[in-house]
Protein backbone atom coordinates (compact mmCIF):
# COMPACT_ATOMS: atom_id res chain seq x y z
CA UNK A 1 0.00 0.00 0.00
CA UNK A 2 1.33 3.13 -0.88
CA UNK A 3 0.66 5.75 2.25
CA UNK A 4 3.42 8.10 1.82
CA UNK A 5 3.35 11.93 1.25
CA UNK A 6 6.11 14.31 1.05
CA UNK A 7 6.54 17.69 -0.49
CA UNK A 8 9.28 17.67 -1.86
CA UNK A 9 9.68 14.12 -3.79
CA UNK A 10 13.07 13.68 -5.61
CA UNK A 11 11.16 11.62 -7.83
CA UNK A 12 8.08 11.19 -8.84
CA UNK A 13 6.48 7.60 -9.05
CA UNK A 14 4.57 7.42 -12.33
CA UNK A 15 2.02 4.46 -12.23
CA UNK A 16 -0.23 3.97 -15.65
CA UNK A 17 -3.76 1.97 -14.66
CA UNK A 18 -5.37 0.41 -17.34
CA UNK A 19 -1.80 0.50 -19.94
CA UNK A 20 -2.57 2.68 -22.47
CA UNK A 21 -1.21 2.61 -25.53
CA UNK A 22 0.14 5.87 -25.39
CA UNK A 23 3.39 4.73 -23.44
CA UNK A 24 4.97 7.10 -20.89
CA UNK A 25 2.91 9.12 -18.38
CA UNK A 26 2.79 12.73 -19.94
CA UNK A 27 -0.44 13.75 -21.22
CA UNK A 28 0.95 15.60 -24.77
CA UNK A 29 0.83 12.62 -26.13
CA UNK A 30 -2.10 13.06 -28.72
CA UNK A 31 -3.95 10.22 -27.81
CA UNK A 32 -7.46 11.54 -27.36
CA UNK A 33 -8.50 8.27 -25.36
CA UNK A 34 -5.83 8.86 -22.79
CA UNK A 35 -6.09 11.49 -19.33
CA UNK A 36 -3.08 12.40 -17.01
CA UNK A 37 -3.24 13.17 -13.43
CA UNK A 38 -0.70 14.42 -11.06
CA UNK A 39 -1.15 13.64 -7.76
CA UNK A 40 -0.43 13.79 -3.84
CA UNK A 41 0.66 10.53 -3.10
CA UNK A 42 -1.93 8.15 -0.22
CA UNK A 43 -4.75 7.76 -2.75
CA UNK A 44 -2.88 5.22 -4.94
CA UNK A 45 -5.21 2.30 -3.74
CA UNK A 46 -8.22 3.93 -4.25
CA UNK A 47 -7.09 5.71 -7.87
CA UNK A 48 -6.47 1.86 -8.65
CA UNK A 49 -10.18 1.05 -8.29
CA UNK A 50 -11.81 4.38 -9.64
CA UNK A 51 -9.30 4.35 -12.53
CA UNK A 52 -10.09 1.36 -13.79
CA UNK A 53 -14.24 1.90 -13.00
CA UNK A 54 -14.10 5.15 -15.13
CA UNK A 55 -11.98 3.28 -18.24
CA UNK A 56 -14.31 0.11 -18.00
CA UNK A 57 -17.24 3.05 -18.48
CA UNK A 58 -16.09 5.30 -21.22
CA UNK A 59 -12.79 3.73 -22.89
CA UNK A 60 -10.39 6.84 -21.50
CA UNK A 61 -7.15 5.64 -20.40
CA UNK A 62 -5.67 7.42 -17.35
CA UNK A 63 -2.08 7.91 -16.33
CA UNK A 64 -0.99 8.96 -12.92
CA UNK A 65 1.84 10.43 -11.52
CA UNK A 66 2.34 10.21 -7.96
CA UNK A 67 4.72 12.91 -5.83
CA UNK A 68 4.21 14.86 -2.99
CA UNK A 69 1.62 18.17 -2.86
CA UNK A 70 4.90 20.59 -3.48
CA UNK A 71 6.58 18.34 -6.28
CA UNK A 72 3.18 17.97 -8.56
CA UNK A 73 2.27 21.97 -8.35
CA UNK A 74 5.68 22.81 -9.23
CA UNK A 75 6.18 20.50 -11.95
CA UNK A 76 3.13 21.41 -13.76
CA UNK A 77 4.20 25.08 -13.15
CA UNK A 78 7.42 23.97 -15.13
CA UNK A 79 5.42 22.43 -17.85
CA UNK A 80 3.46 25.28 -18.43
CA UNK A 81 5.05 26.00 -22.11
CA UNK A 82 4.25 22.25 -23.07
CA UNK A 83 1.51 21.39 -20.18
CA UNK A 84 1.20 17.49 -20.10
CA UNK A 85 -1.07 17.21 -17.22
CA UNK A 86 -4.65 17.10 -17.34
CA UNK A 87 -6.30 16.91 -13.68
CA UNK A 88 -3.70 18.19 -10.81
CA UNK A 89 -4.98 16.95 -7.07
CA UNK A 90 -2.87 18.14 -4.16
CA UNK A 91 -3.30 19.62 -0.43
CA UNK A 92 -3.69 22.91 0.65
CA UNK A 93 -2.43 25.46 0.56
CA UNK A 94 -0.82 24.18 -2.43
CA UNK A 95 -4.18 23.80 -4.41
CA UNK A 96 -4.17 27.48 -3.63
CA UNK A 97 -0.61 28.01 -4.58
CA UNK A 98 -1.39 26.45 -7.93
CA UNK A 99 -4.42 28.39 -8.12
CA UNK A 100 -2.17 32.12 -7.74
CA UNK A 101 0.25 30.76 -10.69
CA UNK A 102 -2.44 30.15 -13.11
CA UNK A 103 -2.12 26.56 -13.48
CA UNK A 104 -5.34 25.95 -13.39
CA UNK A 105 -8.43 26.18 -15.05
CA UNK A 106 -12.40 26.02 -14.48
CA UNK A 107 -13.24 22.94 -15.06
CA UNK A 108 -17.00 23.39 -15.24
CA UNK A 109 -18.45 20.50 -13.88
CA UNK A 110 -21.19 20.33 -11.43
CA UNK A 111 -20.14 21.15 -7.88
CA UNK A 112 -23.25 22.27 -6.08
CA UNK A 113 -23.34 19.24 -3.81
CA UNK A 114 -20.01 20.34 -2.23
CA UNK A 115 -19.84 22.73 0.57
CA UNK A 116 -18.69 26.55 -0.07
CA UNK A 117 -15.29 25.81 2.51
CA UNK A 118 -14.47 22.40 0.14
CA UNK A 119 -14.15 24.64 -3.28
CA UNK A 120 -12.95 27.72 -4.36
CA UNK A 121 -15.31 30.52 -5.33
CA UNK A 122 -14.09 30.74 -8.63
CA UNK A 123 -14.73 27.44 -9.93
CA UNK A 124 -10.84 26.67 -10.69
CA UNK A 125 -10.89 23.50 -7.44
CA UNK A 126 -13.14 21.53 -5.64
CA UNK A 127 -11.95 18.99 -2.61
CA UNK A 128 -12.48 15.10 -3.49
CA UNK A 129 -11.61 13.18 -0.23
CA UNK A 130 -11.93 14.93 3.00
CA UNK A 131 -9.12 14.46 5.77
CA UNK A 132 -7.28 15.33 8.87
CA UNK A 133 -4.85 15.95 10.67
CA UNK A 134 -3.39 13.54 13.41
CA UNK A 135 -0.46 12.15 15.45
CA UNK A 136 0.34 8.97 15.82
CA UNK A 137 1.45 6.70 18.65
CA UNK A 138 3.07 3.88 19.76
CA UNK A 139 0.03 1.23 20.92
CA UNK A 140 2.53 -0.32 23.68
CA UNK A 141 3.66 3.49 25.07
CA UNK A 142 3.13 3.34 28.95
CA UNK A 143 2.10 5.59 30.03
CA UNK A 144 0.14 6.85 26.87
CA UNK A 145 1.23 10.12 26.06
CA UNK A 146 -1.59 12.44 25.65
CA UNK A 147 -0.29 16.36 26.03
CA UNK A 148 1.84 18.49 23.96
CA UNK A 149 3.71 19.61 26.67
CA UNK A 150 4.72 16.26 27.49
CA UNK A 151 6.57 15.48 24.48
CA UNK A 152 9.49 18.37 25.45
CA UNK A 153 9.93 15.54 28.36
CA UNK A 154 13.45 13.85 28.93
CA UNK A 155 11.08 11.10 28.43
CA UNK A 156 11.04 11.59 24.86
CA UNK A 157 14.76 11.90 23.91
CA UNK A 158 15.14 11.19 20.43
CA UNK A 159 11.88 9.24 20.63
CA UNK A 160 9.91 11.98 18.82
CA UNK A 161 9.95 12.93 14.60
CA UNK A 162 7.77 14.98 12.38
CA UNK A 163 8.02 15.79 8.88
CA UNK A 164 9.46 18.79 8.38
CA UNK A 165 6.99 21.90 7.73
CA UNK A 166 7.39 23.61 3.96
CA UNK A 167 8.70 19.93 2.85
CA UNK A 168 5.71 18.50 4.07
CA UNK A 169 2.22 18.52 3.65
CA UNK A 170 0.84 16.95 7.42
CA UNK A 171 4.96 18.92 8.44
CA UNK A 172 2.54 22.12 7.86
CA UNK A 173 -0.15 20.91 8.86
CA UNK A 174 1.87 20.59 12.16
CA UNK A 175 2.84 23.90 12.33
CA UNK A 176 0.14 25.78 11.47
CA UNK A 177 -1.89 23.93 13.82
CA UNK A 178 0.56 24.56 16.86
CA UNK A 179 0.65 28.55 15.61
CA UNK A 180 -3.18 28.25 16.27
CA UNK A 181 -2.94 27.03 19.64
CA UNK A 182 -0.11 28.18 21.00
CA UNK A 183 0.28 31.61 18.70
CA UNK A 184 2.88 31.93 16.30
CA UNK A 185 5.49 32.97 19.05
CA UNK A 186 4.01 30.23 21.41
CA UNK A 187 4.44 27.11 18.39
CA UNK A 188 8.31 28.48 17.73
CA UNK A 189 9.03 28.50 21.39
CA UNK A 190 7.41 24.85 21.54
CA UNK A 191 9.32 23.79 18.77
CA UNK A 192 12.98 25.15 19.35
CA UNK A 193 11.96 23.09 23.16
CA UNK A 194 11.01 19.87 21.05
CA UNK A 195 14.20 20.45 19.17
CA UNK A 196 16.30 18.18 21.41
CA UNK A 197 13.77 14.99 21.36
CA UNK A 198 13.41 15.55 17.67
CA UNK A 199 15.42 12.43 15.70
CA UNK A 200 15.60 14.91 12.76
CA UNK A 201 14.07 16.13 9.67
CA UNK A 202 12.14 14.28 7.44
CA UNK A 203 10.17 15.17 4.23
CA UNK A 204 7.37 12.04 4.22
CA UNK A 205 5.20 11.72 6.47
CA UNK A 206 4.80 8.05 6.16
CA UNK A 207 7.99 7.05 6.66
CA UNK A 208 7.33 8.14 9.98
CA UNK A 209 4.52 5.24 10.49
CA UNK A 210 6.25 2.20 10.21
CA UNK A 211 9.58 3.63 12.73
CA UNK A 212 6.53 4.52 15.16
CA UNK A 213 4.88 0.72 14.70
CA UNK A 214 8.31 -0.35 15.78
CA UNK A 215 8.86 1.39 18.64
CA UNK A 216 11.26 3.31 17.45
CA UNK A 217 9.76 6.48 17.64
CA UNK A 218 6.71 6.86 20.33
CA UNK A 219 5.04 9.99 18.36
CA UNK A 220 5.18 11.41 15.26
CA UNK A 221 2.66 13.09 13.20
CA UNK A 222 0.67 11.78 10.73
CA UNK A 223 -3.29 12.33 9.14
CA UNK A 224 -6.71 10.23 9.62
CA UNK A 225 -6.68 8.65 6.10
CA UNK A 226 -3.07 7.75 6.13
CA UNK A 227 -3.27 6.09 9.33
CA UNK A 228 -6.43 4.19 9.24
CA UNK A 229 -5.47 2.56 6.07
CA UNK A 230 -2.56 1.45 7.68
CA UNK A 231 -3.71 0.08 10.84
CA UNK A 232 -6.48 -2.10 8.83
CA UNK A 233 -3.85 -2.92 5.88
CA UNK A 234 -0.29 -3.75 7.79
CA UNK A 235 -1.26 -4.38 11.00
CA UNK A 236 0.91 -1.62 12.75
CA UNK A 237 1.63 -0.93 16.01
CA UNK A 238 0.23 2.47 16.42
CA UNK A 239 -2.92 4.46 17.15
CA UNK A 240 -4.64 7.71 16.01
CA UNK A 241 -4.61 10.72 18.75
CA UNK A 242 -5.12 14.04 19.32
CA UNK A 243 -2.67 16.10 22.19
CA UNK A 244 -4.58 18.48 24.22
CA UNK A 245 -3.06 21.92 24.76
CA UNK A 246 -5.32 23.24 27.67
CA UNK A 247 -7.26 20.52 27.70
CA UNK A 248 -8.30 21.24 24.60
CA UNK A 249 -7.95 18.45 21.44
CA UNK A 250 -7.88 20.19 18.03
CA UNK A 251 -7.41 19.51 14.52
CA UNK A 252 -7.32 20.97 11.20
CA UNK A 253 -8.91 19.37 7.54
CA UNK A 254 -6.28 18.45 5.08
CA UNK A 255 -8.90 17.58 2.20
CA UNK A 256 -6.70 16.29 -1.48
CA UNK A 257 -8.69 19.12 -3.78
CA UNK A 258 -8.35 18.40 -8.00
CA UNK A 259 -8.77 20.72 -10.47
CA UNK A 260 -8.47 21.10 -14.44
CA UNK A 261 -4.67 21.96 -15.53
CA UNK A 262 -4.85 25.14 -17.51
CA UNK A 263 -4.36 24.26 -21.02
CA UNK A 264 -4.66 20.76 -20.49
CA UNK A 265 -3.86 18.73 -24.09
CA UNK A 266 -6.62 16.20 -22.36
CA UNK A 267 -9.43 18.77 -21.11
CA UNK A 268 -12.80 17.22 -21.93
CA UNK A 269 -11.36 13.41 -20.66
CA UNK A 270 -9.81 15.51 -17.08
CA UNK A 271 -13.06 17.29 -16.60
CA UNK A 272 -15.22 13.47 -17.27
CA UNK A 273 -12.68 12.38 -15.01
CA UNK A 274 -12.91 15.00 -12.20
CA UNK A 275 -17.22 14.21 -12.80
CA UNK A 276 -16.73 10.65 -11.97
CA UNK A 277 -14.54 11.25 -8.81
CA UNK A 278 -17.21 13.79 -7.68
CA UNK A 279 -20.24 11.48 -8.74
CA UNK A 280 -22.42 10.80 -5.65
CA UNK A 281 -21.58 6.82 -6.32
CA UNK A 282 -18.27 6.77 -6.33
CA UNK A 283 -17.78 9.70 -3.26
CA UNK A 284 -20.45 7.28 -1.31
CA UNK A 285 -17.53 4.36 -1.65
CA UNK A 286 -14.62 6.73 -0.57
CA UNK A 287 -14.71 5.55 3.34
CA UNK A 288 -14.46 2.07 2.17
CA UNK A 289 -11.74 2.38 -0.69
CA UNK A 290 -9.96 5.17 0.47
CA UNK A 291 -10.59 5.43 4.48
CA UNK A 292 -11.40 8.76 3.64
CA UNK A 293 -14.78 11.25 4.12
CA UNK A 294 -16.80 12.24 1.08
CA UNK A 295 -17.15 15.21 0.24
CA UNK A 296 -20.68 15.40 -1.33
CA UNK A 297 -23.37 16.79 1.44
CA UNK A 298 -26.20 14.68 -0.15
CA UNK A 299 -23.89 11.65 0.85
CA UNK A 300 -24.75 9.87 3.87
CA UNK A 301 -21.76 7.11 3.99
CA UNK A 302 -21.40 3.85 6.86
CA UNK A 303 -19.77 0.52 7.06
CA UNK A 304 -16.64 0.32 9.63
CA UNK A 305 -14.57 2.34 7.81
CA UNK A 306 -16.53 5.02 8.67
CA UNK A 307 -17.19 4.01 11.76
CA UNK A 308 -13.19 3.95 12.45
CA UNK A 309 -12.57 7.72 10.92
CA UNK A 310 -15.81 8.87 13.09
CA UNK A 311 -14.38 7.81 16.44
CA UNK A 312 -10.72 9.04 15.32
CA UNK A 313 -11.89 12.94 15.33
CA UNK A 314 -14.86 12.06 17.92
CA UNK A 315 -14.70 15.12 20.34
CA UNK A 316 -11.98 17.29 18.90
CA UNK A 317 -12.21 20.41 17.72
CA UNK A 318 -11.85 21.18 13.97
CA UNK A 319 -10.10 24.76 13.47
CA UNK A 320 -10.89 25.60 9.62
CA UNK A 321 -7.80 28.09 7.99
CA UNK A 322 -8.27 30.33 5.54
CA UNK A 323 -5.99 29.22 3.10
CA UNK A 324 -5.10 32.25 1.55
CA UNK A 325 -3.92 33.89 4.48
CA UNK A 326 -2.13 30.55 5.29
CA UNK A 327 -0.57 30.95 1.55
CA UNK A 328 1.02 34.39 2.13
CA UNK A 329 2.23 33.90 5.50
CA UNK A 330 3.63 30.66 4.67
CA UNK A 331 7.20 31.61 3.54
CA UNK A 332 7.74 33.37 6.58
CA UNK A 333 6.59 31.40 8.70
CA UNK A 334 9.18 28.60 7.15
CA UNK A 335 12.12 30.94 7.98
CA UNK A 336 11.21 31.46 11.14
CA UNK A 337 10.54 27.76 11.54
CA UNK A 338 14.32 27.10 10.20
CA UNK A 339 15.83 29.98 12.22
CA UNK A 340 14.29 28.72 15.67
CA UNK A 341 14.72 25.42 15.40
CA UNK A 342 18.07 25.11 12.46
CA UNK A 343 16.48 22.37 10.30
Amino acid sequence: MRITRSLSAITAVAAVFAVAACGGTGGGTGSSDTVTVYSADGLGDWYKAEFEDFTKATGIKVALVEAGSGEVVSRAQKEKANPQVDVLVTLPPFIQQAQQQGSLAKSGIDTSAVPAPLKSADGTYVAVVNNYFAMIRNTAAQPKPADWAEFTGPAYQQKIQYSTPGKAGDGTALLLLLQQIMGKEGALGYLKDLQPNNVGPSTSTGKLGPKTSKGELTVANSDVQMALAAIAADKVAYEVFYPTFNGKRTTLPLPYYMGLADKAPHAANGTKLMEHLLSKDVQQNVPARAWGAPVRSDVTPSGPQWDAFGKAIEGVEIWYPNWDEVLSDLDADIKEYEKVTGQ
